[in-house]
């Protein structure tokens, strides 16, 4: 290996300085890198400073929890609902009322598959564009008292309503 130019050296510093270690070990200097040439004993090599910590991960909410493997199924339309509830003609507190039922019955029969009929946005209406209830439903599901037991909620396949559906996948009940 042939030695570096005065040059290269201080470009080659400026690198060191730069990098963050992946791990806290000895921070590398040109001299450290370079066999010593009739040198004395190497200078000691100052460590650097430990990472912080990793914070705990958040705990799962609604939405974020499925493998690939459910993706796939449900994209495709391989999963089938173990119970659907339908909100058309329900205001919004009879639509909630309703949700909150059912999602008890279905968490208390060990369901996994729910599928959640809000309806379509109008013909020719943004696709942004969505009804009261439908807009609403996330925010119900994250506050619920069944939200614990929500792995996901996913877009319904169109065979099951497509746009105007959801899935919401439910978690496996411990102990059965």
């Amino acid at each position: 290996m042939r030695p570096l130019a005065p040059e290269e050296r201080a470009l080659w510093e400026k690198v060191i300085e730069s990098v963050r270690p992946i791990r806290p070990q000895a921070k590398a200097t040109a001299e450290a890198i370079e066999p010593a040439q009739g040198a004395a004993a190497p200078k000691p090599v100052a460590r650097a400073a430990p990472l912080p910590r990793p914070q705990p991960r958040p705990a799962a909410t609604p939405g974020v929890t499925l493998d690939g493997s459910w993706d796939r199924k449900l994209s495709r339309g391989l999963v089938q609902p173990d119970l659907s509830v339908d909100l058309h003609g329900h205001n919004l507190a009879t639509a909630y009322d309703l949700l909150d039922r059912r999602l008890e019955g279905a968490i208390a029969s060990g369901a996994r598959v729910m599928l959640l009929v809000t309806g379509k946005p109008p013909q020719g209406a943004p696709l942004v564009a969505r009804g009261r209830i439908r807009a609403a439903v996330g925010d119900w599901l994250a506050a619920s008292r069944h939200a614990a037991s929500i792995a996901a909620v996913r877009g319904a396949h169109p065979r099951h309503g497509g746009s105007g559906a959801l899935y919401i996948i439910l978690r496996k009940a411990r102990g059965r």
